[in-house]
């Protein structure tokens, strides 16, 4: 006997698969989320501030991350004439759309770490 798909191969079903695959597929990474996070919480922030902020991340790293934020059309690059010229990011609309998955990441994160926690501590 034929085991039914969980999922029916409807329009629907597809167009859902879809959608979480580019959703996951823009944001996919190790520090996709950390940069998003730390934008969120400073309007704007220049390269190094960024460095600092997300801890861990390698220069080279943080800068392919931005770029394809930036090509994602999450993030904004702002070059501005100072001497050394310095360059700003900042979410753009579309950015600041990913805040409500933040914020449910952080609220699932920390209540999951509490669970693991207490369950030791017994």
């Amino acid at each position: 006997m034929k085991k039914q798909p969980v999922c029916n191969i409807t329009t629907q079903c597809q167009a859902r698969i879809l959608a979480i695959k580019d959703a996951m597929e823009i944001l996919s990474g190790k520090w996709k989320f950390h940069i998003l996070g730390t934008l969120l919480l400073n309007e704007k922030m220049r390269f190094m501030d960024l460095l600092r902020e997300v801890e861990g991340i390698a220069p080279k790293m943080l800068s392919k991350e931005l770029q394809d934020m930036e090509m994602n059309q999450l993030i904004t690059r702002t070059v501005i004439n100072t001497k050394p010229i310095t360059v700003e990011y900042a979410l753009t609309a579309a950015g600041r759309t990913v805040e409500p998955l933040i914020d449910e990441l952080a609220s699932w994160g920390g209540a999951y770490r509490h669970a693991l926690y207490n369950k030791k501590g017994r």
